[in-house]
């Protein structure tokens, strides 16, 4: 505050107001991109986001496996399915790990952003944009992978796992909410 010394009364204020409200910026910001890097750096279905049936496409090959076998269980999927299905499945997983670890590096670099004496708000932008295009390099992958698996289902097989995969996402909502009730205020 020492360098505002020279101002006074009101415009002293503004001042003040103006160098709190960017700290406040920066801060957010920072935390913006660090939330999105970590989100990045998880295996899809992990708490990263991406949704019913993404888990499929992270965790070690035998979990991956197990994964699959589980969401085939009761829909009579025949052996060549799964294992056409576990292909599918280890190829997009083996994609999407190169990607995560392609943005780690952006992670660092947003850091190295953050941290610097002076942010550079042209280098915090590119970053983003880098971030958001590997999040849509991840979905497209993701998509893909999800259509392939859909032409070796039969229409029945996938109804009847949609139908599961909206019960499992009903129960998560409600656990999700009675979480939310039963947490302790602060």
């Amino acid at each position: 505050m020492s360098k505002l010394k020279f101002l006074s009364g009101p415009t002293r204020a503004v001042a003040v107001v103006l160098r709190w409200m960017m700290l406040s910026v920066l801060v957010v910001a920072a935390a913006a991109v660090a939330v999105s890097a970590e989100a990045q750096e998880r295996p899809p279905g992990m708490g990263g986001g991406g949704g019913h049936g993404m888990m499929m496409f992270g965790g070690s090959p035998e979990h991956m496996g197990r994964h699959i076998d589980h969401m085939l269980d009761g829909l009579n999927a025949t052996d060549a399915q799964r294992t056409q299905i576990k292909q599918i499945a280890a190829a997009a997983a083996a994609d999407l790990r190169a990607q995560r670890q392609a943005g780690k590096g952006l992670h660092e670099r947003s850091l190295q952003i953050f941290s610097a004496p002076n942010v550079d708000a042209a280098a915090a932008e590119s970053v983003r944009a880098q971030m958001q295009a590997q999040h849509d390099q991840a979905s497209r992958r993701m998509l893909q992978a999800l259509l392939e698996v859909s032409k070796v289902l039969t229409p029945e097989q996938r109804a009847k796992l949609g139908e599961r995969m909206k019960q499992r996402g009903a129960m998560m909502q409600e656990r999700m909410e009675r979480m939310q009730r039963e947490r302790p205020r602060q």
